[in-house]
């Protein structure tokens, strides 16, 4: 079956039904005479490499320039450079420890997550019920919360005086199941939407297809639906571990000094005890250790690609049935109240509990900069319009940037372009400290003279944007069957026309979601951003930062109240979107 303009129009009568099953590597995804619709050959790959050029002039000004000036700066001393720091470094005792727990939490995160996050998905994907608009919402603004408000809302709740302490004397501050749980908090949204992106437009019936034909309820699903579903459960693993991996607010504030990431410790070292030579050396490391793990991902994703079946997402969602449905949907449901709900209620709580009582008076201190004393410049209050419209222009940039990236990586081809696959992911997993800290450096001088420009806050916040652009949109672009293209091909139509009028109709869902993440992800964007925003011009998350950095109670207050309006604005921004992809959902 094929989806044009709301329509959905059956295909060859004796194939309609067949369950599409995952064939050998290179197999049923237009690599045959498909590939010419798709540009084979020579116009195929100057294509590619035309889709690829603003995605590599984008990374290599503001990604490459700047990390490699920080590296350079750290191991390039008395006009030599000094490899010798490297051994130095990793011969430490303490390093190495560091490194492994580095490794092994974010291996645990990542777990977790997908244990508590993959019946989520599911539920989103199948299931229709009351208020899933909003639930979907809801679990994603976690997901853009600065990491020191999180942490503090955790400490609320498993530390000293917190809720364990009180209810029954249990305290998991400075331990690793705090930073475990704080984790799974942050990436559970991550999960939802991507491999609930895809799940929702998988053909139930080839499933159904396959039980008519002797197999079980879970032989079915292992057979079809989970072959189908692994490209995108991979990218959501992906994305997870690299964010555990370079975990820097929740590790400093709940674990306490028994606990320390890569991260952490290029902080410590850059900043604290202005060691470049070492800081620049734990970058490296976490370069090639992140570098290791996008090719690991990118072998298994290409042996597991497939053509798939995608239909509307309406058809695919209904009322749960029988016990056992409603039985996962109130686990989801009760997963969501004690996971996401409970920490964002203390935030809550906290941003009207005043000294005399419950009350506005935080909230009314954010209009003015007085109130604050020296902390800001102007009121805490304008960080919001500065915060959306710095998303919005990062949103831009990341779905400009990561869709000419999707579209070049759609088809397989050599080396290079598979390298710039992995390219497209390491700003995930290179320290925002770095980043942020070689923006000042680097991007102060003609031509790229941005250190006073507006832009230099969108362009930070879309270097993270738009590794969730490609991740979203590839799956589901690798899922469109290239006869479509190859017929359009046929009938005349440029490559450009035939990704217009074939893949964008199909990619149309994937694309909003994409556009959410990046807002998302701006929104929250805290690493980088502290470093190049003005002071007169601070973001949601900056501001929240320099109120948690002073201490008082006004203070500490008005930061739960300015996280507060935090996840308003992107529970009502996401809730938006998913509005518009609802009211749309017929031209799919």
């Amino acid at each position: 079956m094929v989806l044009h303009r709301g329509e959905v129009i059956p295909s060859a009568p004796a194939r309609s039904a067949d369950p599409v099953l995952p064939g050998p590597p290179g197999k049923g995804r237009g690599d045959g005479p498909a590939r010419s619709a798709s540009g084979g050959g020579v116009r195929g790959t100057a294509v590619r490499l035309g889709l690829m050029a603003v995605p590599v002039a984008f990374f290599a000004v503001f990604f490459a320039y700047p990390v490699a000036a920080i590296v350079g700066r750290g191991l390039r001393t008395g006009g030599g450079w000094q490899f010798g720091r490297v051994g130095e470094v990793l011969g430490r005792a303490d390093l190495r420890d560091v490194l492994w727990f580095t490794t092994w939490q974010a291996l645990a995160s990542t777990a977790l997550t997908l244990l508590i996050a993959l019946p989520g998905a599911y539920v989103f994907a199948r299931f229709d019920f009351p208020g899933k608009q909003l639930l979907r919402a809801v679990v994603t603004v976690p997901f853009v919360l600065p990491t020191v408000v999180v942490g503090t809302a955790f400490l609320a709740l498993l530390g000293r005086g917190g809720l364990l302490d009180e209810l029954w004397g249990v305290r998991l501050d400075t331990t690793v199941w705090a930073i475990l749980l704080a984790h799974v908090f942050f990436n559970y949204a991550v999960v939802v939407r991507t491999v609930g992106g895809l799940w929702s437009q998988l053909d139930p019936r080839q499933e159904e297809a396959a039980r008519v034909l002797g197999a079980g309820r879970f032989a079915a699903w292992r057979r079809v639906t989970l072959p189908a579903l692994a490209p995108a459960v991979a990218a959501a693993a992906l994305m997870v571990f690299l964010f555990t991996f370079t975990s820097f607010g929740v590790v400093q504030i709940l674990g306490g000094p028994a606990y320390s990431t890569l991260e952490v410790e290029i902080y410590r070292q850059t900043a604290q005890l202005l060691d470049l030579p070492t800081a620049a050396v734990l970058t490296l490391v976490q370069f090639a250790a992140v570098g290791a793990v996008l090719a690991l991902h990118g072998w298994t994703v290409r042996r597991r690609e497939t053509a798939l079946r995608l239909v509307d997402p309406a058809q695919t969602s209904r009322r749960p049935r029988g016990a056992g449905q409603w039985a996962l949907l109130a686990l989801v449901l009760l997963t969501a109240l004690l996971l996401i709900l409970l920490p964002l209620g203390v935030l809550v709580e906290r941003s009207f509990d005043l000294p005399e009582g419950y009350g506005f008076g935080y909230y009314r201190a954010l209009a003015s900069a007085e109130a604050s004393g020296s902390t800001f410049l102007v009121a805490p209050l304008s960080a919001i319009w500065n915060s959306l419209q710095y998303a919005l222009a990062a949103t831009a940039v990341a779905l400009v940037v990561g869709g000419l990236a999707a579209a070049a990586l759609t088809r397989r081809a050599g080396r290079l372009v598979r390298g710039f696959d992995a390219l497209l992911m390491l700003p995930l997993g290179v320290s925002a400290v770095t980043v942020g800290f070689g923006f000042l450096i680097t991007l102060d001088e003609p031509p790229f003279d941005l250190r006073t420009s507006w832009i230099l806050v969108p362009l930070a916040q879309a270097l993270v944007g738009v590794p969730f652009v490609v991740r979203t949109m590839l799956p589901v672009l690798r899922a469109v069957d290239g006869r479509l293209r190859e017929a359009a091909a046929v009938l005349g139509a440029s490559p450009l026309r035939a990704w217009r009028e074939v893949d964008l109709p199909l990619v149309r869902r994937a694309l909003l979601v994409a556009a959410g993440f990046a807002f998302a992800v701006s929104l929250g964007e805290f690493g980088a951003t502290v470093f190049v925003a003005r002071p007169d011009n601070p973001t949601l998350p900056v501001a929240v930062a320099r109120l948690l950095g002073r201490s008082g109670e006004l203070n500490y207050g008005q930061a739960m109240a300015l996280s507060t309006i935090l996840m308003l604005v992107c529970a009502v921004s996401l809730l938006l979107l998913e509005r518009i992809r609802t009211d749309r959902s017929g031209e799919f």
